[in-house]
């Protein structure tokens, strides 16, 4: 029998492996990107890589499909959405500040919670997303400029990654009927679809990579992917939201660490600062879910 310091372990190690995943994601994205595979090509070969454990969590429940379908279909096109324009993020722009952007998700979550799902927005909670706001605004706004000239591509790529991320949990959590293997499923296979439509219609050529590219792609969909996914799962499931909201955001150590380590990459005093604020913001939300 495990002991129960044992069994708190787990789940934490789960999310720190899960979080440090997706810090460093963005170096086999730019490897890719190296080799010749733009950034919707390389959403479509590794999602590509899903299919086999996705049909192997579909079994025995492709019923669950037309349950509260449309929702699903949402799911699907958010995810799609979501994933696309983070990697377009993380190939466009500075690591660290593109996932500080995409950390305002919190802030989209608390209001997408409020139209789709009616829940309350409490005072403080307006306070929090104030803040947020504000070290977004530290981070975007240059000197003697406004919002608009002051955003860059990859900045509005990482803002609506973070939206469309809070989107998906919203729609996930609608999705009360359909399972979390199913949810997963359709979240993947979203992005798969929504990268082989893009390319249809001439945003990218179609990737044409080498075996070993091709294999290296397929590898992370298949093994890397699942992994950083089923984590985050494991993890959120054994303790409590704010834990693991909090746990979550050393995503944002990996990437700064790893940016710094493997790229030229370097953040600016604002960003920092800005940055402060945005994850001040996300822990202050998770300390407000475990207070509710």
């Amino acid at each position: 029998m495990p002991s129960k310091h044992t069994a708190d372990l787990w789940p934490i190690v789960s999310l720190l492996i899960a979080a440090t995943l997706w810090g460093v994601f963005w170096y086999p994205l730019r490897w890719l990107e190296h080799s010749g595979i733009g950034g919707v090509g390389a959403a479509a070969l590794i999602y590509a890589g899903t299919l086999v454990p996705g049909l192997m969590l579909l079994h025995r429940r492709w019923g669950e499909l037309g349950r509260q379908s449309w929702t699903l279909v949402w799911l699907a096109v958010a995810s799609g959405v979501c994933n696309i324009t983070f990697i377009l993020a993380m190939l466009y722009g500075d690591v660290v500040r593109a996932l500080l952007l995409f950390y305002l998700s919190p802030v989209w979550a608390t209001l997408l919670g409020h139209v789709i799902l009616g829940e309350y927005i409490s005072r403080r909670a307006y306070t929090v997303l104030g803040l947020a706001m504000l070290g977004a605004l530290v981070m975007l706004v240059q000197p003697g400029a406004d919002v608009v000239s002051g955003l860059q591509l990859a900045d509005v790529l990482a803002l609506t990654s973070g939206f469309t991320f809070a989107l998906v949990n919203t729609l996930v959590r609608r999705a009360q009927t359909v399972s979390v293997p199913v949810k997963t499923v359709v979240a993947w296979w979203g992005v798969l679809l929504s990268a082989v439509l893009l390319i249809a219609l001439g945003a990218e050529p179609v990737p044409q990579p080498a075996p070993l590219v091709w294999g290296i792609a397929a590898l992370l969909g298949l093994v890397a992917m699942p992994a950083m996914t089923l984590s985050v799962q494991y993890g959120v499931t054994h303790m409590p939201v704010h834990r693991s909201a909090v746990i979550l955001l050393f995503e944002l150590v990996a990437g700064a660490v790893s940016s710094l380590w493997l790229s030229d990459e370097v953040i600016s005093a604002r960003e920092w600062l800005g940055g402060a604020c945005v994850v001040l913001a996300a822990y202050l939300t998770a300390r407000r879910q475990m207070e509710d």
